[in-house]
């Protein structure tokens, strides 16, 4: 099995952000990989008033301070490459009004020929929902649904209707549209969000965290699929975030994903092997000093993947 292999832009502090992402991204291309991808983070708050993910205590990384708009940053790359695919994981949608995002998607897609990829979340930050003021944290859920269906409503035929909570839009003529479908991908972390996947989105966007986890996660997704009456192909990519290390870990508590290329490649191969997936990225950039320990980083994973493939071990 032949892996598709992404890598995420720089938007650390330490990066300049004009100059380091289209190297960057021009590098990755000519590497060999196949997508490039962007987080969003929209403020850092200082004190802390809430924890990471909502969990009381647990701290903010310091990588999470003035990290780029997302869609920004993509859009350095997009005027960089031209093959790779550009992918947001993930996009805070219901900090974003949702005309406005549909249609900057929209552009983006238009402008680099068709190679977009929607990766769309609800997040956890109460400090964020406050600072964008489009809708409270608790309906959060709604919003997502309806940043989906204006952007199905944006991206299809004129003249364009829609109306819903947020968003009104009488028959119009809304452009550029994009140069292909662009695929909307969500993350899942319950049934209702599976739901919501199955029914309304194209694809599957987990984090690995142990190749048993990732093919079970795997396995009642698609069996939701089938009780659903989906026959629609679920496209997945999944993200990988590495710990890389310059020489390989021999601690016996290594956690996946954690050590030299090779281990890391190895870890890949367990987790393609395991679920049936082919599609994956790596997350280096939060560690690596800077866009010239990134762009090493980045072909010693390629190539480190590559050999185990050739190995037949993927």
């Amino acid at each position: 099995m032949a892996i598709r292999l992404g890598l995420s832009l720089p938007q650390a502090r330490q990066y300049d952000l004009g100059r380091d992402v289209p190297d960057v991204a021009r590098a990755a291309e000519r590497i060999g990989y196949e997508s490039l991808w962007v987080y969003e983070r929209a403020l850092f708050p200082e004190p802390m008033t809430q924890g990471l993910y909502g969990i009381e205590g647990l701290a903010w990384p310091d990588v999470y301070r003035g990290v780029p708009d997302p869609l920004v940053t993509l859009t350095l790359a997009a005027a960089s490459t031209g093959t790779a695919r550009l992918g947001t994981s993930i996009l805070v949608a219901p900090l974003h009004n949702p005309f406005q995002l549909a249609k900057s998607l929209a552009t983006l897609d238009a402008a680099s020929g068709g190679r977009v990829l929607a990766g769309l979340g609800t997040g956890w930050s109460l400090d964020e929902y406050a600072a964008a003021g489009v809708a409270p944290f608790e309906e959060r859920g709604r919003v997502l649904d309806e940043v989906i269906d204006v952007c199905r409503a944006v991206w299809g035929p004129d003249p364009v209707t829609y109306e819903g909570r947020l968003t009104r839009i009488a028959s119009a003529v809304v452009g550029p549209k994009p140069a292909a479908p662009i695929p909307i991908l969500l993350p899942t972390n319950s049934r209702k969000a599976m739901i919501r996947l199955v029914d309304r989105a194209d694809g599957w966007m987990p984090i690995a965290m142990g190749a048993d986890r990732l093919a079970a996660q795997w396995r009642r997704l698609q069996d939701l699929a089938a009780e659903r009456g989906r026959t629609e192909p679920i496209e997945t990519v999944v993200r990988v975030n590495a710990q890389y290390t310059a020489k390989a870990y021999d601690g016996s508590d290594r956690a996946a994903f954690q050590g030299s290329a090779a281990q890391i490649a190895e870890d890949l191969a367990v987790h393609a092997t395991s679920s049936g997936l082919d599609a994956f990225f790596f997350e280096v950039q939060g560690g690596a000093r800077d866009a010239e320990e990134l762009k090493d980083v980045a072909a010693e994973l390629y190539e480190a993947v590559q050999a185990t493939e050739a190995q037949g071990l993927a």
